[in-house]
């Protein structure tokens, strides 16, 4: 109880240092994580090596994949291939259906793709739509967010879904199967949250927020009539996507484009996401009209965006180091425990996963973790049988949404390219996500009563 307990009060007092105190969330962050570790009772040199290993283990995962993106975003942005895109889009959707196509965009790119290099990526065109139709960017950075995570939990090949379906003996295809169904009932449950929750939220797309603002008008309106062709400003965006997805397809289990060979390493380094990205940074630098070498300098558009991408990498580490402590400090396994006593049916794997994942922030971790401490529970549970244990894996998944806070690395990618306070995250992000979760959770357990 006392890890529970100190867990609700490091999550009070980060809170509490940011907005009020006007601490900066690296700092507070960073100070939780210590605080927490030595509270929990844990070794002193266990809390500096899980805070070094949690910051040093995020970053060196997102860093680049943050840094690449941003370049991506800034030259984007800069040449008009950003508003070239969103007018597009807009035409096809409407003005009023931004949410929408940046859910819709979510929930598909995400089936291969982690979710924060996925809102990276796509968070240019995300501020060019919501600053080209006059909306608050709160509504299409929550409707993207939750798009996102919708099949990021449920639908392999995601390398959680996937390890929990091999720990639990669930057929790979049957999970896919349900996940891509509740991950669109999810999808619209986000949806609808972005749309009459986080729309009240005015945020402008540049990231000034403030209820007193007016929209502002992107400054890639200057550029549109001098913009690269929709072809070309899709590709550092979705080439990169491509090349990821195909990696994933030859990494599963299955095998279905052989062993091992040549060709398949090189998919294996080209689908590498900082791999990936990177050759999206050198397409992006083919969009602008005339190119000048000033553009990479310090003082150039790779130079702004590096700065402006630093901020995001130091506070996402942090939280990496907060939630790698809470992993080491045993308060999975607290939760977990207390949980599998109960006699919840289909709801315990639900459950577990999101003590779990509210507990230590990582939704692989809470799917993997979970599906362990199920898996010789199942039959005793009555989900022995084929589509019992697909569905399990999925109520796993939705558990594992419940919810993003700030020992999630991914609220930090969302609150902080959206130009969110922590205050304004807990209240669009964090909600959401346990929004979004429970209706995956409710659709799981509407599946169980009619396959059963």
């Amino acid at each position: 109880m006392w890890l529970i307990a100190l867990l609700v009060l490091s999550i009070a007092f980060i809170v509490l240092a940011t907005t009020r105190l006007k601490l900066h969330p690296f700092l507070a962050l960073l100070l939780t994580a210590f605080g927490f570790g030595i509270l929990s009772g844990m070794p002193l040199k266990e809390v500096v090596d899980s805070v070094n290993q949690g910051f040093g283990g995020t970053i060196g995962y997102i860093g680049i994949v943050i840094l690449a993106g941003a370049i991506i975003g800034a030259f984007l942005e800069k040449s008009g291939g950003a508003y070239r895109l969103a007018t597009s889009i807009l035409k096809i959707t409407g003005e009023k259906q931004v949410p929408l196509a940046m859910s819709g965009m979510g929930y598909i790119v995400s089936i291969p793709v982690f979710c924060d290099s996925a809102f990276v990526l796509l968070s240019p065109l995300m501020r060019a739509l919501a600053s080209k139709a006059g909306i608050t960017l709160a509504s299409a950075a929550i409707a993207l967010s939750l798009g996102l995570y919708a099949t990021h939990t449920m639908v392999p090949p995601t390398p959680g879904p996937v390890a929990a379906a091999g720990i639990l003996g669930a057929d790979l295809g049957l999970v896919i199967l349900w996940g891509m169904l509740v991950g669109l009932i999810s999808m619209i449950a986000g949806w609808l949250f972005a749309v009459l929750v986080a729309s009240r939220t005015y945020i402008a797309p540049e990231g000034d927020s403030g209820a007193d603002s007016e929209p502002a008008t992107s400054h890639t309106l200057a550029h549109a009539s001098d913009g690269p062709t929709v072809l070309r400003s899709l590709l550092p965006i979705f080439l990169p996507i491509v090349l990821i997805v195909v990696r994933s397809i030859a990494e599963l289990p299955a095998k279905p484009f052989g062993e091992g060979g040549v060709v398949l390493d090189l998919l294996g380094f080209l689908g590498q996401p900082a791999v990936a990205l990177l050759i999206g940074v050198a397409l992006a630098m083919t969009l602008p009209k005339r190119f000048d070498r000033e553009m990479l300098s310090m003082h150039g558009w790779v130079g702004e965006a590096i700065v402006g991408a630093a901020t995001i990498i130091i506070i996402t580490g942090a939280g990496g180091a907060f939630g790698k402590v809470l992993q080491n400090s045993g308060i999975a396994d607290v939760i977990g425990e207390a949980l599998t006593g109960t006699h919840l049916g289909i709801w315990l794997p639900f459950l577990i996963a999101a003590g779990i994942k509210t507990a230590q922030g990582s939704s692989t971790v809470a799917i993997i973790t979970t599906a362990g401490l199920l898996a010789p529970l199942l039959e005793s549970l009555g989900l022995g049988g084929e589509t019992d244990r697909a569905l399990a894996v999925i109520a796993i998944g939705a558990g594992a949404m419940v919810v993003s806070h700030a020992n999630d690395s991914y609220f930090w990618v969302v609150t902080q390219f959206s130009g969110m306070d922590v205050k304004t995250g807990y209240r669009l992000q964090t909600l959401g996500t346990l929004v979004q979760g429970t209706a995956a959770a409710l659709a799981v357990y509407l599946v169980t009563t009619l396959v059963a």
